[in-house]
């Protein structure tokens, strides 16, 4: 039996709300367990409407306790089971309530708003039970009448209780409580003793001052600052800057990298806190885009923390204002596509190489599996339980799936938080989230501290550790150079893979356009390719003008104040703003609101009910009706997707430290990436063929040298460096045995794989991950299978009596003498192959050098050489897939990277063409395109007209040596296998060979490469 709860009034709502943290805390994620007792203890107030479904001994129990726990405000409910005897039930009920002085009510138990929703609901019912639909029985509904139902049919079903019909409105009229009834209160907030918030924030402003401007405060900075000040005070706002400088100087005190963006980079106040790096005098920024009056919302100040150290600051958080009164938020996680195809597909009772066949094909999140794509794939879209799992998934797809966690915005209270929310633990440990996600907490105006994660700031904080430890530097993001000349070179030619906001294919297109030169140059890029700029047509006329091709001109003056510095074109959202409140006569407010309806993500009433006052204002105050409307359509096209300058200016100034590492530093930004990974666009494949690239030279795992992260190792007779990669890139080793190892070897290397076993204690299992990635050849010049062979003897239990003879003999002893064995030992292709499946990278040759010669018999060229091909040149090139872009704002078009052993190339597919080729661009992990090269400037791509997939020359792969036996090329080749795939008479005949015992259909030997997909 459950019971229903509802409040009447605030107080009521609090009690509930905490009757709910009780339950949730005690069950644990997901799970509320709650007993009457404790109902009892919180129930003034609330009333309960006890569900039964049978008139028998228990529910007269049940009532008795309801009617002692809520008085008169208990009630039983009455609705239909759609069983035999119902009417029955329903007038025992009705009986029982009487005699235990239980007021009925009709209700309808709803599960699903309209009929057809039914076959949805039993689906939804499948996937929370995890039981297929064949297996579910009785646990789904029996019939499909527990939908929402007008009154006219409620009063139709239920004629004999008219008082119980008319208790619905009783209990209506007693509930009482809005959710605008809940009054947020920030903590009080006071640093200095004696002090209020306010004049603490003053006091800690004005010695930042002394920190910033060591030389003096300017009188327009100092004028700034009060202004601020006074707004901040007005609007109440000082315990909330005080949080965040408070978070902000403990992360410091801890050295954790830490950085503050977003709407804060456009106060001066938090300048000179420390909370952001970015001089809004300098940049030239707009307050009014964080603080207004009219505004009326609380701030929104985002500070970034290292992701591998953030929970030192969530933690530290939690201890400072407790565990009762500090909570994240939550984030509704919705069905997507994919995983509504896969979660409906598996209760339907689908194979699984079916859901993964289907799921494979989707792209877009919202995308439907079209039937031609269900006929690819030989599948007959008419079969019954097929298309009926597709026509529910797309049903399925946006509803809620589950709640999570949001990335770090934290709720902060100064009374109980529970008296506002319900709180429930995370699956993570020691931490809690509230069950309002963000939009609902601004909703509510309540006040978010966001303490969010960058991975590159772990990666530049590991940086900056190398460049001390081994280049006895000492540099951090505010003491790196600036305007270094040798950065902004590296930068306009594109060469920066890996780095931070410009590593992406689009952004290193625009690169050789856009030649920064200057920071503000890396701001105005960090921010053009976005989808606004784009689909508002402004990043084409403002390259015309910055290249000279197109003349800039102004109006007005006033706009050219606004405008100057990106040439007269709206390029971030303060210059829409700006551009209203100084050409229409918007008050900062009003622009704010302009900004805010323009965002289609918060929808609150379109532009419409600006657009009259924009351009009427913009006329009247002497602009043609023309340049007004210009104007206003612009700012509409990229209102929804438009990026704030402030936003802009702080990953700025992280993309240029992290490019001048990459420039100054490569080895070093190499072994600081690699240890901050997951994460950025590229694998740790890429990101060490670019340093190869460079001059850095990059050395294996090796069980004597490396530790668990990579790490820098001098060159003899040279102050140059090497980059020893670390264990932390061998798949399936625990950090715990990594740490084993190397403490064992701190004394003396190991001398063989029996010695490092029985020093480290390592399981043998660790010991086959570590030698399957190779690392027993650099010290012990063990080659894979060697190894292998050599930890196959070992026991995961030393032997007594030879562990006894070790310990007095202080010196490694086998356990037992095993005879000399010649091993035939892996083909360049098979350690390439295994390279990539136990470390993701390889130092060898590179997969492609060793499919050459066939790929050059089919006159495939290398990826180097069609991009240094001549304008409409047709050719065909062939590669590893790295990357699949697909943006929103590229009308369809997708953008691959393939890579082969001279570079990657940028492909570019069109929507035709995607459509007919969907399994070749989702599927394959090797990739040959037929197509035109398309040359404008420095940015070269290659359009594709032909797609073939050629993942199965991958799986030939293992038999190759550095030098095989050239293909013969013979002129029937179509006749025999189509473009990209081996002739079929050349290929191994099927059988189990004597040494290589495995199933060719398993694959075992076939490079697998993992694209990254970015949807």
């Amino acid at each position: 039996m459950s019971i229903l709860v509802y409040p009447t009034d605030r107080a009521a709502y609090s009690r509930l709300t905490r009757l709910l943290t009780l339950g949730k805390g005690r069950g644990g994620k997901a799970k509320c367990i709650l007993h009457l007792d404790d109902v009892a203890l919180y129930a003034d107030g609330l009333i309960g409407v006890l569900v039964p479904d049978m008139p028998d001994d228990a529910c007269a129990v049940q009532l008795r306790k309801m009617a002692g726990v809520f008085g008169d405000r208990a009630y039983v409910s009455l609705c239909l089971r759609r069983r035999p005897n119902d009417q029955l039930r329903l007038h025992q009920l009705s009986n029982l309530a009487v005699k235990h002085g239980v007021k009925t009510v009709v209700t309808n138990d709803v599960l699903f708003h309209e009929p057809g929703r039914r076959q949805l609901q039993d689906v939804v019912t499948c996937i929370r039970t995890r039981k297929t639909i064949d297996d579910v029985g009785f646990e789904r509904e029996r019939h499909a009448d527990r939908y929402l139902k007008p009154p006219e049919e409620m009063a139709r079903l239920f004629p004999r209780y008219p008082e119980a019909l008319a208790r619905t409105e009783e209990i209506v009229d007693r509930c009482r409580f809005s959710l605008e009834e809940l009054v947020y209160q920030y903590p009080e907030e006071a640093l200095i003793p004696g002090m209020t918030a306010q004049e603490s924030l003053e006091h800690c402003t004005w010695e930042g001052v002394k920190t910033r401007y060591p030389e003096g405060l300017p009188d327009h900075v100092e004028k700034t600052i009060r202004h601020e000040l006074a707004l901040i005070e007005t609007m109440r706002y000082a315990p909330y800057f005080l949080t965040v400088f408070s978070i902000v100087r403990y992360a410091r005190s801890q050295g954790i990298l830490c950085q503050g963006r977003g709407s804060a980079a456009n106060s001066a106040v938090c300048y000179v806190l420390g909370v952001t790096s970015i001089d809004p005098d300098t940049n030239d920024l707009l307050f009014e885009r964080f603080v207004s009056q009219e505004r009326d919302e609380p701030p929104d100040i985002d500070v970034d923390f290292e992701h591998e150290r953030r929970e030192e600051v969530i933690q530290w958080i939690y201890k400072t204002y407790g565990h009762d009164k500090a909570a994240l938020c939550s984030t509704v996680t919705r069905y997507r596509a994919k995983g509504a195809i896969r979660d409906v597909g598996k209760a339907l009772g689908l194979p699984e190489d079916l859901i993964k066949a289907l799921s494979s094909g989707i792209w877009s999140w919202s995308e439907e599996v079209s039937e031609r794509h269900v006929r690819d794939l030989g599948l007959n879209p008419e079969d019954r339980r097929l298309a009926l799992a597709l026509r529910l998934a797309q049903q399925l797809m946006g509803a809620p799936r589950h709640l999570g966690q949001h990335p770090g915005g934290f709720v902060l209270t100064h009374d109980r938080l529970d008296d506002l929310v319900p709180i429930e633990p995370a699956t993570m440990a020691d931490r809690q989230v509230i069950e309002w996600d963000k939009d609902d907490i601004e909703a509510l105006k309540f006040m978010k501290v966001d303490v969010l994660a960058l991975g590159m700031l772990t990666c530049m904080a590991k940086a900056f550790a190398l460049i001390r430890e081994d280049k006895h530097e000492h540099l951090d993001l505010a003491t790196i150079p600036q305007e270094d000349p040798a950065t902004y070179a590296m930068i306009r030619k594109a060469d920066t893979l890996g780095t931070f906001q410009i590593e992406s294919r689009a952004q290193m297109s625009m690169l050789p356009r856009m030649k920064p030169r200057t920071f503000y140059d890396l701001v105005i890029q960090v921010a053009i390719v976005r989808p606004g700029p784009i689909q508002g047509d402004m990043v084409h006329p403002y390259l015309r003008r910055r290249e000279g091709k197109e003349k800039v001109e102004y109006p007005t003056p006033e706009l050219e104040a606004v405008l100057h510095k990106t040439l007269g074109v709206p390029l971030f959202q303060e210059s829409a703003m700006k551009v209203a409140m100084v050409c229409a006569g918007f008050t900062g407010g009003e622009a704010d609101q302009l900004r805010k309806s323009m965002a289609t993500f918060k929808f609150t009433g379109g532009v419409s009910r600006f657009k009259d006052k924009l351009v009427s204002g913009m006329v009247r105050n002497g602009y043609t009706p023309e340049f007004a409307e210009k104007t206003f359509s612009q700012l509409e096209g990229f209102g929804s997707y438009g990026f704030p300058e402030s936003h802009a200016a702080s990953f700025a100034l992280i993309a240029y430290a992290s490019n001048y590492v990459k420039c100054h530093f490569p080895d070093v930004f190499c072994a600081a990436l690699l240890n901050s990974q997951p994460m950025g666009f590229y694998a740790p494949a890429q990101i060490v063929a670019d340093a190869r690239k460079h001059g850095v030279e990059v050395r294996p795992v090796c069980i004597n040298r490396s530790r668990w992260d990579c790490t820098l190792e001098q060159i003899e007779g040279t102050d140059r460096h090497a980059v020893r990669l670390g264990m932390r890139l061998v798949r399936g080793l625990a950090t715990a045995d990594a740490a084993r190892i190397a403490t064992a070897r701190a004394d003396e290397p190991f001398a063989s794989v029996d010695d490092m076993w029985r020093r480290s204690g390592v399981p043998v299992a660790s010991l086959l991950e570590l030698a399957e990635a190779d690392s027993f050849l650099p010290s012990l010049c063990l080659e894979r299978r060697d190894a292998l062979w050599a930890i196959k003897a070992l026991r995961d239990e030393p032997l007594p009596l030879f562990t006894a003879a070790a310990e007095r003999e202080a010196r490694a002893i086998a356990e037992q003498q095993e005879p000399e064995v010649e091993l035939r030992q892996m083909t360049e292709g098979h350690n390439v192959v295994e390279d990539y499946g136990h470390t993701g990278l390889t130092l060898r040759q590179h997969p492609l050098s060793l499919l050459r010669g066939d790929l050059a018999k089919r006159q495939i060229v290398t990826c180097a050489e069609a991009m240094t091909a001549r304008d409409g040149q047709w050719l065909m090139a062939a590669g590893l897939v790295l990357v699949r872009q697909r943006p929103g704002s590229a009308k369809g078009v997708m953008f691959i990277t393939i890579e082969d052993e001279s570079g990657v190339a940028n492909v570019v597919v069109w929507p035709k063409l995607f459509e007919r080729s969907r399994r070749v661009v989702l599927g394959a992990s090797m990739m040959a395109i037929n197509g035109r090269i398309q040359r404008e400037g420095e940015v070269v791509h290659l359009v594709a007209q032909q797609l073939f997939d050629l993942s199965t020359d991958l799986s030939s792969l293992a038999e190759r040596d550095g030098s095989f036996r050239p293909p013969t090329g013979r002129g029937d080749e179509f006749a025999h296998g189509s473009p990209g795939s081996p002739d079929s008479r050349e290929r191994p005949v099927p059988g189990v060979r004597a040494r290589d015992m495995f199933v060719p259909d398993l694959h075992i030997n076939t490079l697998k490469v993992k694209s990254r997909n970015f949807q």
